[in-house]
């Protein structure tokens, strides 16, 4: 009897080892689960910044685009601008060119 007592009671302290060694396995699981969740924490506030950047970037490239094609539409109008007060200032030339010449003809005359 003394010897199953022995051995009971060795199989009990056995035991009391592998449930401290089990608990401290599980603490360190623990603390192991933690530090992930900090870097999942991280990345996600990371991941948000970049699509938060992103949406910024993508926002001043579309702002860009609308002021160059404003920008291309004012070139336009101005070429046309251009191009029709070329056409008057032509218009003009030729309508002093025939007052010079008409004025140089009624000039001609009232010298003879």
């Amino acid at each position: 009897m003394k010897t199953l007592i022995s051995t009971s009671v060795e199989k009990v302290a056995s035991g009391t080892k592998l449930v401290s060694a089990a608990g401290s396995t599980m603490q360190d699981i623990v603390q192991s689960v933690r530090k992930v969740s900090v870097v999942i924490s991280e990345m996600t506030s990371a991941s948000t910044a970049t699509i938060s950047s992103t949406a910024q970037v993508s926002q001043a490239i579309d702002d860009l685009d609308q002021m160059t094609q404003q920008n291309t539409a004012l070139v336009e109008e101005s070429t046309a601008a251009a191009e029709r007060l070329r056409m008057q200032a032509d218009q003009l030339a030729q309508a002093v060119t025939a007052f010079i010449f008409v004025n140089r003809s009624n000039t001609t005359n009232s010298f003879t």
